[in-house]
């Protein structure tokens, strides 16, 4: 939601380590899903039945982390 949304920033762990943002190292972040779009999903109309990834935006720098279900 951002810094002006109720929710507030998570620590997260990735592979049980403790994860910071790749870019400004700090370790808050805001969880968001993303669906992956394909061409032909998007051209039949079937875009509900694209995968999803997770992502991670950086609380402090706004960088986003995606990460496909594994």
């Amino acid at each position: 939601m951002g810094s002006s949304g109720k929710q507030d920033p998570e620590t997260v762990t990735v592979d049980d380590k403790p994860f910071n943002c790749l870019v400004c190292h700090k370790d808050g972040f805001w969880r968001r899903e993303a669906q992956l779009h394909t061409a032909l999903a998007t051209f039949f109309g079937f875009d509900w039945a694209n995968q999803s990834a997770t992502c991670l935006v950086c609380s402090n720098c706004g960088y986003i982390h995606w990460f496909l279900p594994g």
